[in-house]
């Protein structure tokens, strides 16, 4: 699970990362990454609509891609920020098929390679 340090918590962040960030995008997810030159963890925020489904599905999908980023947290380099935001198709993923999406966009995204 991913701790405290590694979250982005406030809205300002958010939205600084989803209008600056560059992005990538597939059929169940888009992620926005926003390098900074802060001398920080990485660190994840996900967003997910009710368009994903009821409230169990949505928090499912949310545990699985902070599962996913606790496994990528080494391989992002420090001070970058990332924001997955959820598409209506991840209801319906399981693990490897939301773990292979993020690690083709943090691979795109990232300067560096990430272990898939």
């Amino acid at each position: 699970m991913l701790a405290r340090p590694y979250r982005l918590t406030r809205g300002a962040d958010y939205r600084m990362v989803v209008r600056r960030g560059t992005r990538c995008g597939g059929a169940r997810l888009v992620t926005s990454v926003l390098p900074t030159s802060e001398a920080r963890a990485p660190r994840f925020g996900f967003i997910i609509s009710k368009q994903v489904g009821s409230a169990v599905v949505r928090n499912t999908v949310r545990r699985r891609l902070k599962a996913v980023c606790a496994e990528f947290r080494d391989t992002v380099p420090e001070g970058t920020d990332v924001v997955i935001r959820a598409l209506p198709a991840s209801a319906t993923a399981g693990f490897t098929e939301l773990r292979s999406d993020v690690a083709r966009c943090l691979n795109r995204l990232v300067s560096g390679p990430v272990r898939s």
